[in-house]
């Protein structure tokens, strides 16, 4: 109880700060709605009109609650109006692309590491990659992968892998140089090979490293997954229900669909320190 009261003292001053900025935005086309009509509005009716516009300029918590019950709760799984459906497709898109991007961040690094070379030349290639926003990289790798006749899952899954392998390449990297000299010094004394050097000392020293940048790279596949769908015209995932909701004002689409991107984040990255938890306590490095 101690640790949630933090946490529910934070989220009632956002719940507040929220309806109070929705009051705000949305006061002034209400106003403007009755001067059109020639009535004056009191306070009571502004505060129950600006909490129940049809598409409010910042639609209020309780209309959001009511767009994510309306897209989970009461669609099937398998129609398009269905949150969970969307849900799942930019969670494909955002698994591949993670799976890609951590697998080549590890390897990267793994041979940044091994080769003075590779450091000196991947690495400022790598941190450059990153200086290019992917809002422009995102429509140039659709339309080329499109040109090919690739589709769908795939150019998401590159774009989610382009911003998730450098987290995991520079966490990497920091953790596998993180044994101490002296450390290294002793394998060397026992004569071990670069390879058990890796396996019985850079790998484990390794491993908290990469936990805390997989958890970054998740989010940012998931990103990169919704930013892959909007240059598209997609009509399907997350990044699609944004785009229809910026179409035609449904703001409270926008708002539900943002939510549930968050919440579906949250998830990943608590499985991911599942995960974390199971894999050092069975290596001996956590209670």
């Amino acid at each position: 109880m101690r640790r949630a009261l933090p946490v529910l003292t934070v989220l009632l001053a956002i719940v507040a700060i929220w309806y109070l900025a929705a009051a705000m935005m949305n006061a002034a086309w209400v106003r403007d709605q009755a001067a059109r009509a020639n009535q004056t509005v009191t306070t009571g009716q502004l505060l129950r009109e600006t909490m129940s516009l049809e598409r409010p300029v910042l639609p209020a918590p309780h209309q959001v609650a009511a767009g994510l019950w309306d897209g989970i709760a009461k669609q099937k799984i398998t129609s398009k109006r269905s949150l969970v459906w969307h849900g799942w497709v930019t969670l494909s898109a955002t698994l591949a692309g993670f799976a890609i991007g951590s697998l080549a961040g590890v390897l990267l690094a793994v041979g940044i590491v091994h080769s003075r070379v590779m450091d000196q030349s991947v690495m400022p290639w790598a941190v450059a990659s990153q200086t290019v926003p992917i809002l422009a990289i995102a429509p140039m790798v659709i339309v080329v992968m499109a040109s090919i006749g690739v589709t769908g899952l795939v150019p998401k899954a590159i774009i989610s892998a382009w911003l998730s392998f450098f987290p995991v390449l520079v966490g990497m990297v920091k953790g596998l140089r993180a044994p101490e000299a002296m450390q290294l010094d002793q394998m060397r004394s026992w004569s071990a090979s670069r390879a058990q050097t890796f396996w019985h000392l850079r790998l484990p020293a390794s491993l908290p490293y990469l936990f805390a940048s997989l958890k970054v790279a998740i989010a940012a596949a998931l990103v990169g997954a919704i930013v892959g769908e909007l240059p598209a015209g997609a009509s399907q995932g997350l990044g699609a229900r944004l785009l229809s909701g910026s179409y035609y004002g449904q703001t409270i689409q926008i708002w539900a669909a943002l939510l549930t991107a968050a919440a579906l984040a949250a998830l990943l990255v608590m499985a991911l320190g599942l995960i974390e938890r199971l894999v050092l306590r069975g290596m001996g490095l956590a209670r």
